[in-house]
């Protein structure tokens, strides 16, 4: 008869009397059949008693084992799983996230304090809350619950999660450079440049600042671990070196504009001399500091000037005109024009080449940007405002033929819904080429000679229309002065380039600006679609009167007299009705100088 002697010790350490919490296993003296001889003189019993017994203790084992399991899992957090110090192990997320904030509270002045920070040799403090540094909660509890754990682990072991911590990195690198100051240096771009024919080159150099992502790492950790943080200040190569701009000086730039080239198309031949080929040509870097060249096909057509119009026939959008009280549709036409896209790829193809510098030209339809069909759902309908000023000395002046030129170079423009108009960019230089005189402008507080003098005349013409149109201020500027035959506040100057009149149309249908004149006034009307009851202006009282004094000039032929005027300050504000409610009342202010009384003459003795 076999039997089994079986001692076995089972040992579950998981009740509060003990102070280890984690519970353990233990089996001890287990022997198996065959192992030792059966005993005499002990009552037998019988294999299937014996193999119950065995069966038995077996349960009891695996029980203990399985209670364990149980309390290692506890929880969506890994027993023994740590944060900051706060216990998150055997708990939901939502215990854990109450734990962890519980804990970032009892921590917030040391959180929130200052931290130091050198970079290079400059020192300063950044408060947390400032760039953003902060500690996710919900994910730092993610990550220690998806962290899983091995089962012994979770028996035996403890583990240290760290959190996740947050931080603005555009605002971080901004108090960084604040830090850095004048310590750093901003990236040499590589770069060829022409002088007439010549190209020059502009080597790279490095830049030393801090880098953002690395800095953001930094900074995160030593914010955590306390104390004084330093951030490097690191060199920034461009991608490419001097020995390369040199390259390209060689095989490229050089060779460009050593002779011509010859531009053939269906319609003719176009010689593309060396001095457009120069202001065509161009060696532009990327953020990363890569030189590339390129031809820009819109400034090679400006160095061209009329060469190209024996091939090319422009397009012609499609306008508008008031004839009879009515606007009138003026149809464009398509044109004819270079593929500029191919054009450029070719050109530069053959800029290194001594011989064969031939390209040939690509004519491709070019089609109106304003058709009749898109002009004609723009609502153009009706005038819904009309502004006129007075000019003295008739059309023969050249003040008054400023006020005339300005008022072609605008007629019949459309600005389309979302568009923002802008005179200077619309008329260009106003000189002489132009068609603009010398007359009066304004320089520096008195009346001088100038040319395009009077265009501010039809700049506050046109602003006056726009405003009882209800469209968008931009940008416009009063005079220093005040002069009678404007309104007050609401008038407007300009002067090339520093000084523009800008409106946006922010109405969902086209705008058409209409000019006309005679030979003392100049009148602006806007058509469109009607959408205000009326525009009006309601002023206020003129303050802060000041007197001119007289200021004596020397007699010349620069040398413009003038009465004077008074200075004052004054509210104008612009009330829209819609639906017989006012919708919106705007503010305008502005302060006038006194206007000096100038006398062409010396002063009485």
């Amino acid at each position: 008869m076999w039997y089994v002697p079986i001692e076995v010790a089972v040992t579950l350490y998981g009740d509060k009397r003990v102070s280890d919490d984690r519970p353990t296993v233990q089996v001890t003296a287990v022997t198996w059949p065959g192992d030792e001889p059966e005993p005499t003189g002990r009552p037998g019993r019988s294999r299937r008693g014996r193999l119950l017994l065995a069966g038995g203790l077996a349960a009891v084992v695996l029980a203990g084992v399985g209670g364990a399991g149980a309390y290692a899992y506890a929880g969506d957090v890994p027993r023994g799983t740590t944060v900051l110090g706060a216990e998150l192990g055997g708990r939901s997320r939502d215990e854990a996230a109450r734990e962890l904030r519980a804990e970032l509270e009892r921590r917030a002045a040391t959180l929130n304090a200052p931290l130091t920070v050198l970079v290079g040799e400059q020192k300063a403090e950044i408060r947390p809350a400032d760039v953003g540094l902060a500690i996710d909660v919900d994910a730092t509890v993610a990550a220690a619950a998806e962290a899983d754990a091995p089962p012994v682990s979770r028996l035996l072991g403890s583990r240290t999660v760290d959190p996740v911590v947050t931080v603005d990195a555009e605002r971080l690198d901004a108090a960084l450079r604040g830090v850095m100051g004048e310590q750093g240096r901003e990236m040499t771009m590589p770069a060829i440049i022409f002088t007439g024919t010549t190209p020059k080159p502009v080597y790279p150099k490095p830049a030393l600042s801090v880098d953002r992502e690395h800095s953001a790492q930094v900074v995160t950790k030593g914010w955590l671990a306390g104390g004084q943080v330093t951030v490097p200040l690191v060199e920034q190569a461009p991608a490419t070196t001097a020995e390369e701009v040199d390259r390209l000086v060689e095989e490229l730039a050089r060779p460009a504009v050593a002779k011509p080239v010859t531009l053939t198309t269906d319609k003719g031949t176009v010689t593309i001399p060396p001095a457009a080929i120069a202001r065509g040509l161009r060696f532009s870097a990327d953020e990363a500091g890569k030189l590339t060249p390129r031809v820009d096909v819109k400034r090679l057509r400006a160095a061209l000037g009329d060469k190209l119009a024996a091939i090319e026939s422009p397009a012609k959008d499609a306008t508008m005109t008031i004839s009879g009280g009515k606007p009138k549709m003026v149809p464009g036409r398509a044109g004819q024009q270079l593929d500029s896209a191919a054009l450029g790829r070719d050109l530069l193809a053959v800029l290194p080449k001594a011989d064969g510098r031939t390209v040939s030209g690509q004519l491709k339809p070019a089609e109106p940007e304003l058709t009749e069909a898109k002009l004609g759902a723009l609502g153009i309908k009706e005038r819904v405002s009309t502004f006129t000023t007075r000019f003295p000395g008739g059309l023969s002046s050249p003040r008054s033929q400023n006020i005339v030129q300005a008022a072609k170079d605008v007629d019949g423009t459309v600005v389309k819904p979302g568009e923002t108009f802008s005179l200077n960019g619309h008329t260009g230089e106003r000189g002489y080429d132009q068609g603009y005189k010398d007359a009066p402008v304004i320089v520096n507080g008195k009346l001088v000679p100038g040319v395009g003098g009077g265009v501010s005349q039809f700049t506050t013409t046109l602003f006056n229309a726009t405003y009882y149109a209800g469209l968008e201020d931009v940008e416009h500027k009063p005079h220093s002065f005040y002069f009678s035959r404007y309104p007050a506040v609401i008038e407007s100057t300009i002067f090339w380039p520093d000084l523009d009149f800008k409106f946006r149309n922010n109405t969902p249908h086209g705008v058409l600006i209409d000019t006309s004149y005679t030979s003392s006034t100049i009148t602006v009307s806007i058509w469109s679609t009607k959408i205000y009851d009326s525009v009006k202006t309601e002023y206020g009282p003129r303050r802060n009167i000041t007197k001119p004094k007289t200021v004596h000039l020397e007699p010349g032929p620069t040398c413009i007299a003038a009465v004077g005027s008074d200075g004052f300050s004054q509210d104008a504000f612009r009330v829209i009705k819609k639906d017989g409610k006012v919708v919106k009342r705007e503010k305008f202010s502005w302060t006038y100088d006194a206007e000096p009384r100038f006398i062409c003459g010396p002063e009485p003795s």
